[in-house]
């Protein structure tokens, strides 16, 4: 045994992830008991998956909670495991059971040190400091509780993003340190308070800046800020009504010109909670947003979250005369929502048949009739009612569907319109009773 080899440290395979094989910093359980890293596994579900990855079992939810025992052991077994490290040989590096390299640890005395300072002299704060704190605040749960809880650390934060003429490097820094604490208990309240009662409006110029220079990463921690400061209040959002405005095409202009996924799903969310007025989602029909929203759509690589809230939108859009128009002119927006029908969870499912219902049966738009026909949607919509059993509102916008598509199709009486493939409907769906 060479000199040092006894000193070499195996990683306990529960403190491993089943996805990554790494340590994990953040474990987080599912509903079938399995623990993942919070990064790995939330990249998973991202992607559109709904079963556990080490079980293949369908998940019930999609939610997850930390695993706040196996977290501490982790730490505990980190600290000795770095204590072990600093004491051995160079030669204990070499052996293939060692440890990887650990993650940089700042001691909470020392980040207590750091906030404070941050805190009396906020003008003075710079790039190195807040880099420590997002460093710290990114290693795991406890310690981006500890920065949330600390006192007067949101406000501090917010006076960052509302000083003149700061380099960007640290307004991504402090929005990216918001991001990571907008989770923690009564943040976003505190948030909420100090925008809307206290003065820090100009934080908006801050975000706008980052959304426009930023890094790609630091456009999606401002996407989701954004939502949160203006988040289905409507007596906020007319507050803040000038900062929207200037918000919209800048959101709208990176869906059209950036193809980052995560990017797409932040902008996505934060255009719904934008969406609560008629003349915000006036705007957005101007701006172009339904065919960006339909070429996201029918993009095949689109995953489940994003297509969710691409079809929400499109439904939140479609309540004002002109999204209608926008829709009704766009050749493949109707049909993308169709065919995502039954690869959608059930919420998703229900706002896009209502639009669907919408546009076909209250509205009698002959443009979306037809094409939604020629999408074979007699029977996708039969196989949509089909999966939802004996009743419910899903069941009956089926039914009505059915009966509008199917009397159009019977009124051409011609079987080269393909409505809904009914030269078929006879033989293969009759077994499904609409009405």
């Amino acid at each position: 045994m060479g000199r040092g080899e006894g000193l070499s440290i195996t990683v306990p395979i529960l403190f491993r992830c089943p996805i990554s094989l790494d340590v994990m910093k953040s474990p987080v359980s599912l509903s079938t008991g399995v623990t993942y890293d919070r990064s790995s596994i939330q990249q998973w579900l991202d992607s559109g998956h709904d079963t556990c990855p080490a079980t293949n079992q369908p998940l019930l939810s999609k939610d997850y909670v930390p695993n706040l025992t196996l977290h501490r052991l982790i730490n505990i077994w980190t600290l000795s495991s770095a204590s072990s490290s600093r004491s051995s040989t160079a030669d204990t590096s070499s052996s293939s059971s060692s440890i990887p390299p650990l993650p940089h640890v700042i001691p909470s005395g020392e980040m207590r040190q750091l906030v404070s300072g941050i805190s009396s002299r906020p003008d003075a704060a710079g790039l190195d400091e807040l880099e420590k704190i997002v460093e710290f605040a990114s290693y795991c749960e406890e310690n981006r509780r500890f920065i949330a809880n600390f006192h007067d650390s949101i406000e501090v934060i917010l006076r960052v993003l509302i000083r003149e003429s700061e380099r960007i490097e640290v307004l991504e820094s402090a929005i990216r340190l918001l991001d990571l604490i907008l989770i923690e208990n009564c943040v976003r309240e505190r948030i909420h308070r100090l925008i809307f009662e206290s003065g820090y409006q100009k934080c908006f110029d801050s975000v706008l800046s980052v959304l426009n220079n930023g890094k790609l990463s630091s456009k999606i921690h401002s996407a989701r800020i954004l939502e949160l400061i203006a988040s289905n209040n409507g007596s906020r959002q007319r507050t803040i009504g000038e900062k929207i405005e200037a918000i919209l095409p800048i959101l709208v202009h990176l869906m059209r010109t950036e193809t980052d996924k995560p990017l797409t799903e932040a902008i996505l969310s934060c255009l719904i909670s934008l969406s609560t007025s008629r003349s915000i989602k006036a705007q957005l029909v101007h701006l172009g947003l339904v065919p960006i929203l339909s070429r996201i759509l029918s993009d095949p690589e689109t995953a489940g979250p994003a297509a969710e809230r691409g079809i929400r939108l499109v439904h939140l859009i479609s309540a004002v005369a002109e999204g209608r128009r926008a829709i009704s002119e766009d050749s493949g927006c109707a049909v993308a929502v169709l065919d995502r029908l039954m690869k959608v969870q059930r919420e998703a499912k229900e706002e896009g048949l209502k639009l669907l219902w919408s546009m076909c049966c209250a509205y009698r738009d002959a443009r979306v009739m037809e094409r939604v026909g020629k999408g074979n949607g007699v029977t996708k919509v039969l196989v949509v009612m089909q999966s939802e059993g004996d009743g419910g509102i899903v069941r009956r916008m089926c039914g009505e569907l059915v009966k509008v598509l199917k009397g159009i199709a019977m009124a051409k009486s011609s079987s080269s319109y393909g409505y809904g493939g009914l030269g078929t409907l006879e033989t293969k769906t009759t077994h499904i009773r609409p009405y």
